[in-house]
């Protein structure tokens, strides 16, 4: 079985850094691609940052860009998602969803449990 799960969200004071972590694990022949989601009290579910396999430049929000950076470590099947000089606007439940391609050859579409980021003073 594959399965998506995210980690390292916290409570942080506004400008200071986070890392959450997307790993896959299971029968994993290769991850197509990985995108953040977040969801804020109130807010509808929008893309934060997405990065797909191949070698492509990581797409960013425009509410993120030059804050957040994507990265991954292909061998673990983890991508990290830095994020620096938070504020509060970026509090929200963040979500990995990640396209898979498991070893029988099917494309599985799966949904982290989400990881909680508070930004407060």
């Amino acid at each position: 079985q594959v399965q998506v799960v995210e980690s390292g969200g916290g409570l942080v004071q506004p400008g200071e850094s986070l890392t959450l972590s997307c790993a896959a694990s299971g029968s994993i022949l290769s991850v197509v691609a990985v995108t953040w989601f977040r969801q804020g009290p109130g807010k509808e579910r929008e893309v934060v940052a997405r990065l797909m396999s191949g070698g492509a430049a990581p797409e960013y929000a425009r509410f993120v860009k030059g804050r957040f950076v994507l990265s991954s470590d292909n061998a673990k099947n983890t991508v990290f998602l830095q994020m620096n000089n938070l504020n509060t606007e970026d509090t929200a439940v963040y979500y990995c969803n990640a396209d898979i391609i498991q070893t029988s050859g099917e494309l599985l579409d799966l949904w982290g449990q989400g990881t909680q980021v508070t930004v407060s003073s």
